[in-house]
């Protein structure tokens, strides 16, 4: 039956189910709403500088090709040779410079160095001029800003990017561009595609990010800028009790953002009209424009990271596809303990047991090695930190940092797990199983119900953007576990310590009796206490199942293969560990509920329930496929910063 829910609503559940489970606040790059920003007595540490002096120059202007004029802070070191330039483009505030919460050294340390180091406003945002649209300015102020930079006083016309998150964007987008001074970059935790994997997931809206962050920073900031204060200190307002907002439909309605005002945020509501990877996605996609990149590529990324998936897509297809052999050959991803802001450090507050359980073995390296790096690239010293692609990674429960030549990893076993037993009908009568034998004998299939009025709570994952508020991270799985539409496949205890490193998929064969609805999948480990961890997740929208240009409806009752991208891990599967996939059809709010209506996203508030089947026989084999590695490689607790 559907429910008409016109206008605007909230679900009470819902705001029980925000208060239960670990949820995003705003602040993505920034720190979370919440979450208090470490001391700056705390970070960044003094030493480890360099041998210049440093001066700085503040709101320096830039003038782009269109006459807007952005501005930036000049941090010049003293010495009368040429340098090279490192440079920052932010939505973020160039006074930030993204130092917390325990991230970058500052810009003054990076110039101590002898690098001339410029941080600047983007268009639109701080002190520089012109109206803001996320993505919409950065290839051509990029290239622009890129090139101006190169041109400062002092400059050797090497330039270098660094940043993390939407600052990372910044430099993809600038090096699509090919601006002829751009020697390098450095992004971290940053994306391929800005409708897959960063707005959107499997065609669902991420949620729990999105709103959060959009409304809690660039759309406050965006209206500081045009000297809207009344709206900026509303957002913050309206951020401050988020979980107020997460329950509200129809999204495109959203209050907080006045979508009867064009000028608060017009790319917002531009986000929800375009709900499938079309034109306006495309024109801004990295992953099909490798071949334009024509620089070595530093890629720091987390296990936990909102963008994880993007930041490893751009290492294999700047390694196949790489505009020049140079560029081929010199891509670097460092992949860690991390989620978006939380990069280690004792004392940072910042993180779950887990990641605090690493010490300093799964600090983040950023610092150190993008100075060797920028050293190797622009001022052509060392060398020994690329020449061929390089792949360091953080094995989780073993706490150790390892390394490869590819990605997946040239050794990589895919070993296919069958989904068999009861998966469902409540916690205490599940013995869904996970085995290396494809079924033979028929076998009845799972049941359950799917309310989007009642979702299930999403507890830890990979989103955005502190682990302190927002379901990121690994969690013990215990709660979410108990719930009817939760199902669960587990495999015996493993007999030797396995590794598991890189992209997991879950071929389920499903049917479902709405038009149109979600799948979910979640890789846990179980230990012999009986304590979960997810290692990470994925979602696919049925109707997004064959293509995310082209959706289609299902048709109710039939059953279709899903695959279901579980994003990339890398974990020691003790002796006696088990492994676990969940399934289930919601993760809130994580993932905006799937109404279950088919009709057309964010427009009506209108949902049905759903009932779902899951089949596991030798007609439809749902299956699990783990990349195992095999091998006596332990690792090393020191990050290797040479290779």
């Amino acid at each position: 039956m559907t429910r008409n829910r016109p206008g605007r609503f909230r679900i009470a559940r819902w705001g029980a189910l925000l208060s239960a489970a670990a949820l995003i606040a705003a602040g993505c790059d920034g720190g979370s709403a919440g979450e208090a920003a470490p001391a700056a007595a705390q970070w960044p540490p003094v030493s480890g500088r360099g041998s210049c002096a440093v001066d700085k120059q503040e709101n320096v202007p830039a003038a782009m090709r269109d006459g807007v004029v952005l501005r930036a802070d000049v941090y010049r070191p003293r010495t009368a040779e040429q340098v090279p330039v490192i440079l920052m483009r932010t939505q973020y505030g160039k006074a930030e410079a993204q130092i917390q919460p325990f991230r970058y050294q500052s810009p003054d340390w990076f110039a101590s160095q002898c690098y001339l180091v410029v941080v600047q406003d983007i268009r639109g945002q701080g002190a520089s001029a012109g109206t803001f649209t996320e993505f919409g300015n950065d290839l051509d102020d990029g290239y622009d800003s890129v090139e101006w930079a190169a041109g400062l006083a002092g400059s050797n016309g090497k330039v270098g990017m660094y940043g993390s998150s939407y600052v990372g964007a910044t430099q993809w987008l600038a090096a699509v561009g090919a601006p002829p001074h751009l020697t390098t970059i450095v992004p971290a935790n940053t994306s391929s595609d800005y409708y897959d994997g960063w707005n959107y997931e499997g065609g669902a809206f991420r949620l729990g990010f999105v709103e959060p962050w959009a409304m809690g920073t660039i759309a406050a900031s965006s209206a500081l800028n045009r000297g809207d204060t009344g709206t900026a200190k509303q957002l913050r307002s309206d951020v401050a009790n988020y979980t107020r907002w997460l329950g509200f439909r129809p999204y495109q309605q959203f209050p907080p953002m006045h979508p009867e005002n064009p000028a608060v945020a017009p790319w917002y509501f531009d986000w929800l009209r375009h709900a499938t990877r079309d034109d306006y996605w495309k024109q801004w996609s990295i992953r099909d424009r490798y071949a334009q990149v024509k620089v070595p590529v530093l890629d720091m990324e987390g296990w936990y990271d909102a963008f994880l998936a993007g930041g490893v897509e751009n290492f294999t297809g700047m390694v196949a596809n790489g505009g020049t052999p140079e560029a081929r050959a010199n891509q670097r991803l460092v992949i860690g303990p991390w989620d978006h802001v939380g990069w280690g450090r004792t004392g940072s507050g910042i993180g779950t047991p887990m990641m605090t359980a690493a010490g300093a073995a799964g600090d983040s390296p950023v610092n150190e090695l993008m100075l060797a790096w920028f050293d190797q690239f622009l001022k052509g010293k060392g060398g020994n930190v690329s020449g061929h692609p390089i792949v360091d990674y953080f094995l989780m429960g073993a706490n150790r940092w390892k390394s490869a030549t590819a990605w997946p990893l040239p050794d990589t076993r895919w070993t296919t797990y069958y989904l068999s037993g009861v998966g469902g009908n409540g916690i205490q009568g599940r013995a869904g199983h996970l085995g290396t034998d494809a079924p033979k004998d028929p076998q009845p299939p799972d049941i359950y119900d799917y309310d989007p009025a009642n979702p299930v709570p999403s507890a830890g994952g990979h989103s955005c953007c502190g682990a302190g508020t927002g379901p990121q991270g690994p969690v013990d799985q215990f709660v979410v576990e108990q719930r009817a539409d939760v199902l669960t496949y587990t495999t015996d205890p493993m007999t030797v310590d396995t590794e598991i490193t890189g992209p997991i998929q879950l071929k389920l064969w499903a049917s479902s009796t709405a038009p149109d609805t979600d799948f979910t999948a979640k890789l846990v480990a179980l230990a012999p206490d009986g304590s979960t961890m997810n290692l990470n997740n994925g979602i696919i929208r049925a109707a997004f199942r064959d293509s995310l240009e082209h959706p289609s409806p299902i048709e109710p009752g039939r059953a279709y293969e899903y695959k279901i991208a579980i994003w990339p891990t890398s974990y020691l599967v003790k002796a006696g560990y088990r492994i676990r996939v969940e399934v289930s059809s919601s993760d809130f709010p994580q993932y905006a509920p799937n109404p279950n209506t088919g009709e057309p996203f964010g427009l009506s508030a209108n949902s049905q329930l759903a009932t779902q089947t899951v089949y596991h026989d030798a007609e439809h084999p749902s299956a699990l496929v783990l990349p195992v590695i095999p091998g006596s490689d332990t690792g090393s607790t020191r990050f290797p910063v040479g290779h």
